[in-house]
């Protein structure tokens, strides 16, 4: 059965077992990372071309089928843009590799570093509060005192503006207006202005809010909304002021609800909110006007974590393990395919 080792097969046993480990000393993560984006790859090809894998050659290992493997991975298995690029990686290092020993494969080394890496997000995705979360965090001050009324009103209209902490605290009292369709106006990144919609129950809050930290002020004043009195005297509030009253809030919030992370900063609540809005069913554009993105691009983070949610959901569901077993099946009466990959150092 030895015949059935080809050049091509030689070289990625040779890349496995003896460059890798002797001559670069990587280690057995990177190895093992290696093997199974080269495992992979020839797979899909295989299963693509409907042949066994004694039949490829380098000539498969072209940028039309990487490219095509690569879409694979993102498209039909969920894979995050990070393990893509880490595949393509991979398959660059074998290619460049074999080159050094088939300079005849220099073009097509070259034609696979022309595929671009495609824009990794945080692998978690991102960090938000879950509906239950915010909720249990929104009920923590003790509203029967004036602090109290401050620091939830603070946390409701952060959250339902999804402002950031600066732009909450540059806000005027004129930013806000009430109406048939109230809106707070939002001086952003830049000085980009943006104003967005308020809710019933916010409303309800900034009324109340008002009538003990403003009570004669006028709807068109410039002061300060939120403020600190230092030595008799209103000052802004600074971030640290609404960080600290923050960790206090999480942490007893912790204690009902174990869903409260245990870092719970201003962000967060952007985050959150403008998660909560794409997950029940806001246009992602529409997410992007409300949060003050000058990109689209910036906010595709929130479709992207939530599929990578979806995915870990799936992949918990009974059917996978069906999924798994059937797989193996498949495997069990591929033979000659297992033997080439005991032979090159794939298994």
């Amino acid at each position: 059965m030895t015949k059935i080792v080809n050049d091509m097969y030689q070289m990625i046993h040779d890349y496995l077992m003896v460059y890798l480990p002797k001559q670069r000393c990587s280690s057995q993560h990177t190895i093992k990372s290696c093997r199974t984006a080269i495992n992979q790859l020839l797979d899909h090809i295989a299963a693509g071309k409907n042949v066994s894998l004694n039949e490829l050659t380098f000539e498969d290992l072209n940028q039309e089928n990487l490219m095509g493997f690569l879409d694979y991975l993102t498209e039909n298995r969920g894979l995050a843009a990070a393990t893509r690029n880490q595949r393509l990686a991979c398959i660059r290092g074998f290619m460049s590799y074999a080159a050094t020993r088939r300079p005849e494969l220099i073009a097509q080394m070259n034609s696979l570093a022309m595929i671009p890496g495609q824009k990794e997000y945080s692998d978690t995705g991102i960090d938000y509060l879950s509906a239950a979360a915010m909720r249990a965090l929104l009920s923590e001050p003790d509203t029967t005192k004036k602090k109290g009324i401050r620091d939830q009103f603070f946390m409701v209209l952060m959250y339902d503006t999804g402002a950031r902490i600066q732009e909450m605290l540059r806000l005027k009292i004129c930013d806000i207006r009430l109406g048939t369709t109230p809106t707070a106006t939002l001086m952003g990144k830049g000085s980009k202005i943006r104003t967005v919609p308020l809710m019933k129950d916010t409303i309800d809050h900034f009324r109340r809010y008002m009538s003990v930290y403003h009570p004669t002020a006028e709807m068109l004043s410039g002061d300060d909304l939120f403020y600190v009195v230092q030595h008799g005297e209103k000052k802004p509030m600074s971030d640290d002021n609404v960080r600290r009253f923050l960790k206090v809030y999480a942490s007893s919030a912790k204690e009902k609800c174990p869903e409260v992370p245990d870092n719970v900063h201003p962000h967060l609540f952007r985050h959150s909110r403008a998660m909560h809005l794409y997950q029940a069913g806001m246009d992602l554009t529409l997410v992007s006007q409300w949060l003050g993105h000058a990109q689209l691009e910036s906010t595709l983070v929130y479709a992207h974590a939530d599929t990578e949610q979806k995915r870990a959901a799936i992949e918990k569901a009974n059917g996978s393990d069906l999924l798994r077993s059937l797989s193996l099946d498949k495997a069990q009466i591929m033979k000659e395919d297992d033997l080439l990959r005991k032979l090159c150092g794939l298994m």
